[in-house]
């Protein structure tokens, strides 16, 4: 006996409108287009098909079904144990940052290869720059201080030829630098991407892991499983978020002319008066926040710029416009 069955909305409305997976998930299409999801598939407490999103297997079958089914991937896949985030809220930031660019460019979005982005901690899985490149046809360096991390990243790069010759990939050397080292003299960026780590520590992170298993009403004995995966640099630093968006954005500043819009996530509310107190001491000239959300969670796309409206219709005539 399945429990009363759920009625729901044909769009997940609080996705972007241009997210290719606004929609219900449509299990039969997606297992057409990667079979390995089949077994993983099962229907749910009210007789809907779904997957167990308590296990990590599972969520990393749908999340490369996704993208071989939505944006056209021939392969993806990432080592035991890195973070593997779901596509549709990461899809939201690329699209959000696109309305952002359009805003000084007459309303349309720029495409093609002269929007170049800088996606900070791209990790294994290197989904920014996949959905940036596949809906806009941007480029991107991504940067990390993993090197298994950036090994898995090159394999899914080089076996997808969409991709090869539009992501460029760097080692982050120094753990206490952002953008140092990474973007080169003379170097121009459009856009920066980032998905702090969001815990303050590793017992934090095992907390708020144990926390999302009893809300996904699985039992929890003991040691916590990351359902979304998750090395230790990609979940929590000193001071969680907050410190790190703060030091983001102080390193921003000595990079003031090299990036249109810097930008990065963030997941707790309560933290943006430090963040905005960071963006008003590094005299950032305008400050945008938007807000996103995918199922019962809730974050929001904080994005700066030291360059005066002024400034900016300048950057987008040389670099989008050609004049």
């Amino acid at each position: 006996m399945h429990s009363k069955k759920k009625v729901h909305p044909n769009e997940k409305s609080n996705l972007h409108p241009r997210n290719k997976n606004r929609g219900r998930y449509d299990f039969g299409r997606l297992v057409a287009a990667c079979p390995e999801l089949a077994p993983v598939v099962r229907q749910n407490a009210y007789g809907d098909e779904s997957i167990d999103f308590a296990d990590p297997e599972a969520v990393k079958a749908l999340n490369k079904a996704l993208l071989v089914a939505s944006y056209g991937l021939t392969y993806w896949d990432i080592p035991d144990g890195f973070l593997c985030p779901p596509v549709p809220g990461r899809a939201d930031y690329i699209h959000h940052l696109a309305d952002l660019l359009s805003r000084d460019n007459g309303g349309q979005i720029p495409t093609g290869s002269s929007v170049r982005c800088l996606d900070v901690g791209t990790g294994a899985n290197v989904i920014y720059p996949i959905i940036g490149v596949m809906e806009y046809g941007w480029t991107f360096v991504g940067s990390d201080i993993d090197e298994h991390a950036l090994e898995s990243a090159r394999k899914i790069i080089l076996q997808n030829s969409e991709l090869t010759g539009k992501i460029d990939l760097r080692q982050q050397t120094n753990s206490n630098d952002i953008f140092r080292g990474i973007i080169q003299p003379n170097e121009r960026f459009d856009l920066t991407v980032c998905n702090p780590p969001f815990h303050a520590s590793q017992a934090e992170a095992e907390s708020g892991t144990m926390r999302k298993l009893r809300n996904l009403n699985k039992a929890t004995s003991g040691k916590s499983q990351l359902n979304f995966g998750g090395r230790h640099h990609e979940l929590w630093c000193e001071g969680g978020e907050a410190a790190f968006v703060r030091k983001m954005i102080q390193q921003s500043r000595q990079f003031a002319t090299s990036c249109l819009w810097f930008s990065t996530l963030m997941s707790k509310q309560e933290k943006l008066k430090g963040v905005y107190r960071a963006l008003r001491q590094a005299e950032a000239k305008e400050v945008e926040t938007i807000p996103m959300g995918q199922g019962n969670k809730t974050s929001r796309l904080v994005g700066w710029t030291f360059l005066s409206k002024a400034g900016r219709q300048e950057w987008v005539k040389k670099r989008f416009l050609k004049i």
